[in-house]
C-alpha cells in the first residue's frame, strides 16, 4: 500500500511570492494549516529533499535539494508563524505562478516536492495516487494516509510511482525467485514471459473478466521482469565496470541506456502478448502487426488483413485497435494506420488522461479503450466515454462473421 511509502502529502497552486521572480526571491513555500497539520509543529531543518518538474510533453526533471520547516514567531509572543523553505535547483527554478505543487511526506522522513501544470495528466495522476481533492483557487489540501485513506500499489500506482523514480519493495520476492529461478539471470524472450506471468496464475480467466486478467497478468510480469532486472543488473554491476585504461565510463552508460530500453520494450511487446491471449479465449479473428497502407502495422485487425485488404469486405464490419502502455503524445501515431477504418480505437495502461487529450481524441475519432479497474482514475465525464476491454470484445464480436 502506498502508506508503506508516505505519511502524507499536500497539494497547493503556486502563488507569485512561492516562487523565484524578479519581484519575488524569498525560496519560501507558505505555512499553511494543511502543510502544519502534515508536518506538525517542530521545526525540521534541511530535510533531503527530491524536487520533481512532471510534464506530460517534456517528461521529468528532477534534483536534490532540502525543505526547511519552522516557526518564525517561536518563542515569542505572538501566533506561530510557520514557513517551508526551499533550496535553489532546477525544478524551483522553472516552476511559476498557478503550476500545482504536491509535497509528500516519506516514511523515512524526507520529502518530494512535485511541480507541474494544474490541468495536464500528470497533476490527475498525482492526485489520485494520494487521495487528494483537486485545490480550489489557492487554497491546499490535504491527505493523511491510513487505513480508510490508502492506495494499493497495483499497476495504475506503480505507472505513476514510476514517473517519480520510486521501486516498491516487492513482498512476494520468494515467490518470484522461484519463478524466475530456471532463467539464471537471463532475460528470455518476451512471449515466454508473457506465458510464464499467465500460467502463474492459474485462477485468472480472461473468458469470465477479460478487464481483470489483462491487468492481473500484465502486473505479474512487471513484478517478474524487475525482480528478474534486478538481479540481473546487480550482477553486472557487481562485476564492476573497468578496462584496462581505467573506470569504464562508457561502458556503464550503455549498459544504463541498455535497461531503460529493455523496459520500455517489452512493455508494449508484454501488453500486445497479454491482449492476443484475451482475444484468444473469447474467440475472436484477428491479425496482429499485419501491415496496411504506407508500410503501417497497427497492432490489431479484426476480422484480419485479408478482409481490411478486399475492398468489398464492408467497413462497417472492420475495427482496428492499437496498444500502448503508456500515451504522452504518441496516440496521434493511430490516426494514419488503417485507413479504411475511420472510427480506430486504442487501449493504453496510463491511468488519468488529461481532458484536454481526451477531448482532442473524440474530435479526431479515437476511441480509448482502457481497463476498468483503471477507469477511476479518470473524471466521471471521462469515464461515460471510455471504454472497458470487456465492451470492446463485444464491439468486435458484434461485427465478426
Amino acid at each position: 500500500m502506498l502508506s508503506s511509502l508516505f505519511v502524507g502529502a499536500v497539494a497547493k497552486r503556486l502563488t507569485v511570492v512561492e516562487t523565484i521572480t524578479d519581484s519575488s526571491n524569498q525560496h519560501e513555500f507558505q505555512g499553511i494549516r494543511a502543510l502544519r497539520r502534515l508536518l506538525g509543529d517542530e521545526d525540521r531543518k534541511q530535510v533531503q529533499t527530491r524536487f520533481i518538474w512532471l510534464s506530460d510533453e517534456d517528461g521529468a526533471l528532477t534534483a536534490d535539494g532540502f525543505l526547511s520547516w519552522s516557526n518564525v514567531r517561536k518563542g515569542k509572543p505572538r501566533a506561530a508563524e510557520y514557513h517551508l523553505y526551499y533550496s535553489t535547483n532546477a525544478v524551483t527554478q522553472a516552476m511559476a505562478a498557478g503550476d500545482l505543487v504536491v509535497i509528500a511526506l516519506r516514511r523515512d522522513g524526507s520529502f518530494m516536492a512535485i511541480v507541474m501544470p494544474p490541468a495536464g495528466s500528470a497533476a490527475r495522476q498525482l492526485l489520485w495516487l494520494f487521495g487528494l481533492t483537486p485545490p480550489e483557487g489557492y487554497e491546499a489540501t490535504f491527505q493523511h494516509l491510513d487505513a480508510a485513506h490508502d492506495t494499493e500499489l497495483g499497476l495504475a500506482a506503480r505507472y505513476i510511482l514510476d514517473e517519480l523514480a520510486i521501486e516498491p519493495e516487492e513482498p512476494e520476492a520468494a515467490k518470484l525467485d522461484e519463478l524466475i529461478a530456471p532463467f539464471a539471470n537471463v532475460f528470455p524472450a518476451t512471449k515466454v514471459f508473457s506465458e510464464l506471468a499467465r500460467g502463474s496464475l492459474p485462477d485468472v480467466s480472461a473468458s469470465d473478466d477479460p478487464d481483470g486478467a489483462l491487468v492481473e497478468w500484465l502486473d505479474q510480469e512487471e513484478r517478474l521482469f524487475r525482480r528478474l532486472e534486478r538481479k540481473s543488473v546487480a550482477e553486472r554491476v557487481a562485476n564492476g565496470f573497468q578496462t584496462a585504461a581505467g573506470v569504464d565510463v562508457d561502458g556503464f552508460l550503455s549498459f544504463s541506456l541498455s535497461v531503460q530500453n529493455r523496459r520500455k520494450a517489452r512493455a508494449g511487446q508484454a501488453l500486445e502478448n497479454h491482449l492476443e491471449a484475451v482475444f484468444l479465449a473469447h474467440g475472436l479473428s484477428y491479425a496482429r502487426g499485419a501491415q496496411t497502407e504506407d508500410r503501417n502495422r497497427p497492432d490489431f485487425l479484426f476480422p484480419g488483413a485479408a478482409e481490411y485488404g478486399d475492398p468489398s469486405f464492408p467497413i462497417s464490419r472492420l475495427t482496428m485497435l492499437g496498444a500502448k502502455s503508456t500515451l504522452k503524445d504518441r496516440w496521434r501515431q493511430v490516426l494514419s494506420e488503417a485507413r479504411r477504418i475511420h472510427q480506430k480505437h486504442l487501449l493504453t495502461l496510463e491511468p488519468g488522461i488529461s481532458e484536454n487529450q481526451t477531448s482532442e481524441m473524440r474530435a479526431k475519432s479515437l476511441q480509448l479503450v482502457v481497463p476498468r479497474r483503471l477507469h477511476e482514475t479518470f473524471s466521471s465525464s471521462q469515464r461515460a466515454w471510455l471504454l472497458d476491454l470487456a465492451g470492446f470484445i463485444d464491439l468486435v464480436r458484434a461485427r465478426q462473421p
